[in-house]
């Protein structure tokens, strides 16, 4: 029987809110992997395709917000190494995974510092890098780089909620089982 009574008993990615490709960090899956990079002169702007996720990233050297503030995606701060982009992110909150590769999220991002490099390549490639340091999820830090090819096509709209009647079937299907599994009936 399923667990779930209530919308916030199901995952975040069930839910549509995270999860998934989406990062971060990005990892590669198996549609709408396409990120959008801007920039405007304050501030870099990252938006994944998957679950529509927009992550605004000031560049202008504030400080990360206090510890008690916590984000789903973390609190970034931006600044540039020569031409690469370094993306530092803390403040994650224990909603989310430290790492989610396949849809399976590994550990809390409670402790979670992640720093993410986005470097041009070549005209048609961004090389992505992120190191994840948890040191109450892993034993050490580790880095991983994904080459990311540049497309040519739109981003869509990623309208997972729309539709989404698998949290009403869910939830449905554990109200009908618990009512005709009641003792005494």
């Amino acid at each position: 029987m399923s667990p779930a009574h209530a919308p916030w008993d199901l995952g975040l990615s069930e839910r549509c809110l995270v999860g998934l490709s989406s990062g971060p960090p990005f990892t590669p899956g198996g549609y709408n992997s396409n990120v959008q990079v801007f920039q405007t002169p304050d501030y870099v702007v990252i938006l994944a395709e998957m679950v529509h996720q927009v992550r605004v990233v000031p560049l202008d050297g504030r400080p990360h917000l206090p510890p008690q503030f916590r984000q789903w995606h973390g609190d970034a701060r931006g600044r540039w190494d020569g031409d690469t982009l370094v993306v530092d992110s803390t403040n994650f909150t224990d909603k989310t995974g430290s790492f989610s590769a396949a849809g399976v999220a590994m550990g809390s991002a409670l402790t979670l510092h992640l720093v993410e490099r986005f470097t041009r390549v070549d005209a048609n490639t961004l090389l992505y890098e992120f190191t994840v340091d948890d040191p109450v999820t892993f034993t050490r830090p580790f880095t991983a780089a994904i080459p990311i090819a540049k497309a040519t096509g739109t981003l869509f709209e990623y309208a997972c909620h729309e539709g989404n009647y698998a949290i009403i079937n869910i939830l449905a299907g554990a109200r009908e089982r618990a009512a005709h599994d009641t003792p005494g009936r």
